[in-house]
């Protein structure tokens, strides 16, 4: 079984002077459901090498049990440390790709067409496809075989404006998720703030907010599986 993850490589927040990039625990969380399922595991990022984290993502009470286990993970950092480049990626080599979220992805993943490009193949070839809190910005140009948004039509979730509200954001993101998705046709829904959220359409699985990525990769693994 191998596991695409694609990480954004964008490390600024607008024009705030802050920085951005993958939001740790998005990231650590599904690595070990597919670690201990046993998966292989390929990291990929736009520019490759050390993807930009999310210093808040960082923070002492933003840390989970799969964040402390990954600070201690000297072999899986070397990995992150080392991505692909995602323009060298061949999507059917993989049996399902998972996309952590972050700030950054709102700016080089949504408008990638080298990742654009990778969805849609992924897709085509009936490989799942999840993405977390703010990766499916990247679904924001993505195309189904018949040229429609792939969204249309399609149960989805993603970080909703209540969130980016509540985080101060709503006018530095360069769109509001929630927004998009419903722009493009998407049936757009939401749980609590916080809370795990995950829908499934098809080869299409989509999670909320930073609690949501758990479930999503559990659910990326059973489709897989």
């Amino acid at each position: 079984m191998k596991i695409l993850m694609v990480l954004t490589s964008h490390d600024e927040l607008g024009d705030t002077g802050e920085k951005t990039g993958f939001w740790l625990e998005e990231f650590a969380a599904p690595y070990y459901v597919f670690k201990d399922a046993g998966a292989d595991i390929t990291l990929a990022s736009p520019a490759g090498g050390q993807p930009p984290l999310d210093p808040k993502s960082d923070a002492p009470d933003a840390q989970t049990d799969a964040t402390k286990r990954f600070k201690d993970d000297v072999e899986s950092q070397k990995a992150l440390a080392s991505t692909h480049k995602l323009d060298g990626i061949t999507v059917t080599d993989y049996d399902a790709v998972f996309y952590p979220g972050g700030h950054g992805p709102m700016w080089d993943l949504a408008e990638s067409k080298t990742s654009i490009a990778l969805i849609e193949g992924a897709i085509a070839a009936d490989k799942p496809v999840a993405l977390v809190c703010h990766a499916p910005a990247a679904l924001r140009h993505v195309k189904a075989a018949d040229g429609s948004p792939l969204v249309k039509g399609r149960k989805v979730t993603g970080f909703s404006n209540n969130e980016e509200k509540a985080v101060g954001l709503t006018d530095v993101v360069p769109f509001l998720l929630e927004d998009m998705l419903a722009e493009k046709g998407g049936t757009y829904s939401k749980g609590e703030d916080w809370s795990s959220y995950v829908l499934e359409d098809g080869l299409l699985i989509t999670g909320q907010n930073p609690g949501s990525s758990e479930e999503a990769a559990e659910k990326l693994l059973a489709r897989v599986k």
